[in-house]
């Protein structure tokens, strides 16, 4: 496999993360959008219960999206750090 198919195969890989991200954010805009219409339109004067599920499903969104957009890095070290380890373990 030559160095541009690599390159290919990585793009594809970010591209799919990031691609999830996008799936992910919509899917939080709209059901969040409707719990909190549900909430509005049946007991505005009650405790605004959507916002739990705002806060937690919300701190899972900016997860992946950190790992989507800022996680390449992260991966390619533990992913060389491995290979070493491997090769250590192997011998030569």
């Amino acid at each position: 496999m030559d160095e541009d198919q690599l390159l290919r195969d990585r793009a594809y890989r970010i591209a799919e993360e990031k691609a999830g991200f996008y799936i992910h954010l919509v899917a939080f805009l709209l059901v969040n959008a409707g719990l909190w219409s549900l909430w509005f339109f049946t007991s505005p004067t009650s405790f605004p219960w959507p916002v739990f599920v705002t806060i937690f499903w919300g701190f899972g969104l900016v997860m992946h999206g950190a790992g989507a957009f800022f996680g390449e890095g992260y991966t390619e070290s533990l992913a060389e750090k491995e290979y070493r380890r491997l090769k250590e373990k192997r011998g030569p």
